[in-house]
């Protein structure tokens, strides 16, 4: 009898955790050699062709290349201690890889992707650009109207945070599974 379940062609085999796992890495290695490759190329692009401060219209007044050189975070902030947020990117980054192994939603491996391209974009500028290892400023080139002056690795990370919000106001865990509201009172009472 189990010989003739295993040769039925109508029963749906179930697939094997191997190949699932392997696209999941491969859906997050992808996103990640994406974002990163996609920032880089972008920078070299920005950098050997554009003097930094010069500003080229792309759509105006909607975007603009606007080359600059940010020593700071987002709109500039903390333009003082540059060295902090290299430790922190890396701190982010190898976060992030030990996260991968949980992944079991496809989603979450796109976000993880996106998160560990984009900070490793901006972390290669913090350790190699001048002015100094650690200390360098990152390319910035994206000018929206009233907004900060951005570049693709922002884009990643704010895009995987959009991501990693709406899984989680969806109650989908890491691993794909999905909090329903007697797993969150289970979770409360522990």
């Amino acid at each position: 009898m189990t010989d003739e379940l295993a040769a039925d062609p109508a029963r749906p085999v179930p697939p094997s955790p191997r190949p699932r796992r392997a696209v999941l890495f491969s859906v997050f290695a992808g996103f990640a050699l994406f974002a990163y490759v996609l920032d880089q190329v972008t920078k070299l692009w920005v950098t050997s062709s554009m003097v930094e401060g010069e500003r080229i219209p792309v759509f105006p007044p909607l975007l603009h290349w606007y080359f600059i050189r940010n020593s700071g975070a987002a709109f500039s902030i903390g333009e003082n201690v540059t060295w902090v947020f290299s430790i922190i990117m890396a701190a982010v980054s190898v976060a992030i890889l030990f996260q991968v192994r949980k992944l079991g939603s496809v989603w979450w491996s796109l976000a993880l992707g996106l998160l560990l391209g984009g900070a490793l974009g901006n972390l290669t500028d913090r350790l190699f650009r001048e002015p100094s290892f650690g200390m360098g400023h990152v390319v910035d080139f994206i000018q929206l109207p009233n907004f900060a002056i951005f570049n693709i690795a922002d884009s990643a990370v704010v895009s995987a945070v959009a991501i990693i919000c709406i899984l989680t106001l969806r109650g989908i865990t890491l691993d794909g599974s999905r909090l329903t509201p007697e797993s969150k009172d289970k979770s409360g009472d522990a």
